[in-house]
């Protein structure tokens, strides 16, 4: 007769298999997304078509890879039935079929990141009222995955804030004044309970009035300059704002050109209370006991707060030309070392301003620096933002050894900046009268010639010098810059030269007098600014 299994046995052998059986990852879940709430304008009923409004879903992978299953999407749209029509806007980036009852959308893989689901089109359907609302929620399922659904709450009517666009000079001088004058109204339906004002401007522009219930800020990234900032100000104007009435900020907002004032641009916009956008941590507020008003124009007709019906036109910018130059002026590079031994040089170049320049619309690079490296001498180290060319300035694949270099700034040069590229240069032999050179300007098919804004393009080029002592030590002096308050470069991330700067020629065996220009020229040689600016969308509609 068997004895019977006690009770720890029969937990082992459980235990035993369980171990046995293999273990299984959670199945990945995936989040849909979308806006929280739309508004239609109401339908026009004889008089015109329906205007359309888009709607966006949006997948979130955020989990270590990729999912490669096919997933299905579904939207439900039995519930908009009378309140709106739907459509599929173009171009969709998946498969997706629509019917009166849904729309489904299939996906053969979901890559890491935020990919498109659909794009909608929704408008308001005849006979709808203002005021109605549906859910429209988006839901998806797979084989191994879950997701969370997103729901978008779609209402027929609500408030339209539109700006008007100030009449201000765009030709300016540094030092200029004039005054910003912001009018908007509302266009909607439905009324807004608190309206936000926001300014935005560039390094080249200040706003001289500060009021207690506007917060201001400088919006730069962290370890960047303050020329790659947007400086803002959000200014919560209190009370209700009724459909069909136009109003107007009762109060100056000057806004005057600085002394570096070159290219610069103004963004203003108006928002419901609470859906602006989000400032730094870093923001203040003013105490001296003023406060920006609001007056209202017109009267017109007079529920909860809800979505804008076209937030394109609450925005308005404006890009402002001021008369003014910068001088860049690239310095001289002198070295000295021995034959086979592998020397530092900072090539480069500052801005003697007054003006800082950017390219703030096409984000192309505002300065070029060309680099014609003296014979006999071989690059063993490029710095990042800086690539090898033939010596005619043609392509070539391979980047070290190169007789000549292009160098690229950001699309940001800021007054008094500096912008270094350090090099590492191998001396192989002693080439009598060997010449290089440093030259900064626009790009150009020859390399780099002068900028239009620049007013002396003598300064433009200067020479480099490697003096060499065939078998000689290379100077163990090296010279440290004063630090800069400017941003360092990606080209650029030490400032600190081997031997410093100026003369003229390439490799020569000039004797003791290249140690001097070589400790003198180090002072020269500071650190530059890689510099990033974001803008949002241009809106042209008026009040």
């Amino acid at each position: 007769m068997r004895k019977p299994i006690s009770l720890l046995a029969a937990c082992g052998i459980a235990a035993l298999g369980l171990a046995a059986t293999p273990a299984h990852a959670a199945d990945p879940s995936f989040t849909l997304a979308g806006p929280a709430e739309i508004g239609l304008r109401p339908h026009p009923g004889q008089s015109g078509a329906p205007q359309k409004t888009s709607v966006e879903f949006r997948l979130v992978n955020d989990t270590a890879s990729a999912f490669e299953r096919q997933s299905t999407f579904t939207i439900d749209l039995s519930g908009l039935k009378g309140i709106a029509d739907v459509a599929l806007a173009k171009q969709q980036g998946s498969e997706c079929t629509l019917t009166e009852a849904a729309v489904t959308c299939k996906r053969p893989a979901l890559w890491k990141g935020e990919t498109g689901v659909v794009d909608l089109d929704l408008s308001a359907a005849p006979g709808s009222k203002a005021g109605a609302t549906a859910d429209l929620t988006v839901t998806g399922k797979a084989e191994g995955a879950t997701f969370k659904a997103a729901t978008t709450k779609v209402r027929v009517g609500g408030p339209d804030l539109v700006l008007e666009r100030a009449a201000l000079k765009e030709e300016q001088k540094p030092g200029d004044q004039q005054n910003l004058s912001i009018v908007f109204a509302n266009e909607g339906t439905e009324p807004v309970r608190g309206v936000v004002l926001e300014m935005r401007t560039t390094h080249g522009i200040d706003l001289l009035e500060q009021y207690d219930n506007c917060s201001y800020s400088e919006d730069k990234g962290e370890g960047q300059p303050l020329n790659t900032a947007w400086s803002t100000v959000q200014c919560l104007l209190e009370g209700e704002y009724k459909p069909g009435s136009v109003y107007g900020v009762d109060g100056s907002l000057t806004l005057k050109a600085a002394p570096h004032a070159f290219a610069d641009t103004l963004t203003y916009a108006v928002y419901a209370d609470g859906q602006q956008p989000k400032v730094g941590k870093a923001s203040r507020k003013p105490t001296g006991g003023k406060k920006l008003a609001v007056r209202e124009r017109a009267a017109g007709k007079a529920s909860a707060q809800s979505a804008d019906l076209d937030p394109w036109n609450n925005l308005q910018e404006f890009d402002f030309r001021t008369r003014n130059s910068a001088d860049l002026v690239a310095w001289p590079v002198a070295l000295v070392g021995g034959t086979g031994e592998t020397v530092r040089a900072d090539f480069g170049f500052r801005n003697n301003g007054p003006a800082w320049v950017a390219e703030l619309r096409s984000g192309k690079s505002v300065a070029r620096t060309d680099i014609v490296i003296p014979a006999g001498t071989k690059v063993t180290k490029v710095p990042a933002g800086c690539h090898g060319v033939n010596a005619d300035g043609t392509a070539r694949e391979q980047t070290l050894g190169a007789p000549r270099y292009f160098c690229s700034t950001g699309h940001v040069v800021g007054e008094r900046e500096k912008f270094s590229y350090p090099f590492e240069l191998k001396i192989e032999q002693v080439v009598a009268n060997a010449a290089g050179s440093v030259t900064v300007g626009q790009q150009a098919p020859e390399g780099a010639k002068g900028q239009p804004w620049d007013p002396n393009h003598a300064n433009d080029k200067t020479p480099v010098v490697i003096s060499a002592k065939d078998g000689g030590a290379t100077p163990t002096a090296t010279t440290s810059p004063s630090p800069s308050a400017t941003a360092t470069t990606s080209a650029t991330p030490t400032a600190t030269a081997t031997s410093g700067a100026t003369a003229n020629g390439g490799l020569a065996a000039t004797g003791s007098s290249a140690g001097m220009l070589a400790l003198g020229g180090a002072v020269l040689v500071a650190a530059g600014g890689g510099l990033v600016l974001a803008f949002r969308r241009k809106a042209g509609s008026h009040a």
